[in-house]
């Protein structure tokens, strides 16, 4: 088991999303696995509503575990990805 020292942002990031709804534990673990993604691709791989992928980035931007930028293909969209550690 690692100590807090080897955790450390694992560990923040845990304590950031305990108080998150479950949708947005969903959507942080696609991205943790998935890479950056837009709104209809988390929703496509989420299977949630656009609507709830919608809140979902947005409660995570509040507690600072995503990140977003323009899309270069399209800029349109944003591309939603994890904070780095």
């Amino acid at each position: 088991m690692p100590t807090a020292e080897e955790s450390g942002g694992e560990q923040h990031s845990e304590e950031a999303l305990r108080d998150c709804p479950p949708s947005a534990k969903l959507v942080a673990k696609v991205l943790e696995y998935d890479g950056p993604l837009t709104q209809q691709e988390l929703a496509e791989q989420t299977l949630l509503p656009t609507r709830t992928v919608r809140y979902a980035v947005s409660r995570l931007d509040e507690v600072g575990v995503v990140q977003s930028r323009f899309s270069f293909t399209d800029a349109r969209k944003r591309v939603y990805q994890l904070t780095p550690e």
